[in-house]
């Protein structure tokens, strides 16, 4: 009997372009047992990744070579679970946190929230080197700091209330992103232009997917670099604030 070659499947020469599950084969009618345990590990990298927890000591300490207050606050989500369970409480600060930042603050340019999301591994991984880039960057342009915040349980929308509390004309959130089945360790970056409480996400711009295998760290700071003086050189963030910088290179 001759013998059936199968053609090789076309979709093979994309893997080397991402981490997606493509051109996995199949074994019967199901996937072969290799790529199966994969995907029960990635799987189990994500579930961790959604219960892990800020490394506040070690970033606080880390943070410190940016000479800069470092303060570090909570949402009024008391826990893991309730964080998860209800969105609401992670976009507010906690009594205390209030309390602490209504003693007054400098007006500065932009207040950088450093939150945990859903992937505290993401921030506790990438947020220094990240940060290590753009702070610079951002100094040279003449932009002034308000106090680094550190924000455990918290959601996007919290960095409207700090920056507000902090006087800054611009709020900057870096934080863990949703962790995905081949990126358990993504931040996310929302700028937003004078943040006050209350505002929705069209107000806000996004940098997404930073890390090493994804958007780079070089790659992602110039792109929050050319965001952020969009944004003060037009008063404004959000749906009409277009980037119109063109690709990005390393």
């Amino acid at each position: 009997m001759k013998k059936v070659i199968k053609p090789a499947d076309p979709l093979i020469a994309l893997q080397e372009y991402t981490a997606a599950r493509i051109a996995i084969g199949r074994a019967g009618t199901s996937i072969p047992l290799k790529q199966s345990l994969e995907f029960k590990l990635a799987h189990a990298h994500a579930r961790d990744a959604v219960y892990s927890a800020l490394a506040v000591e070690a970033l606080t300490v880390r943070l410190k070579q940016f000479e800069l207050p470092v303060l570090h606050l909570h949402s009024m989500a008391g826990y893991r679970e309730q964080y998860l369970q209800r969105p609401d409480l992670g976009r507010k600060l906690s009594q205390e946190s209030v309390t602490e930042l209504a003693h007054g603050a400098t007006p500065a340019d932009i207040a950088v929230i450093i939150a945990d999301g859903l992937s505290a591994i993401a921030i506790n991984t990438n947020v220094i080197e990240l940060l290590e880039l753009l702070i610079p960057m951002l100094r040279f342009a003449g932009f002034t700091l308000a106090d680094i915040v550190l924000v455990e349980q918290g959601r996007v929308a919290i960095g409207d209330e700090i920056a507000s509390a902090l006087r800054a004309r611009l709020s900057l959130v870096l934080i863990g992103e949703r962790p995905g089945l081949s990126s358990a360790d993504s931040v996310g970056a929302y700028l937003t232009y004078n943040p006050k409480p209350g505002l929705t996400d069209e107000l806000r711009n996004c940098v997404s997917n930073i890390r090493p295998q994804g958007l780079t760290y070089k790659q992602a700071s110039k792109k929050i670099f050319y965001l952020v003086q969009e944004a003060f050189r037009r008063k404004l963030s959000g749906v009409a604030l277009k980037d119109n910088a063109g690709s990005l290179h390393e």
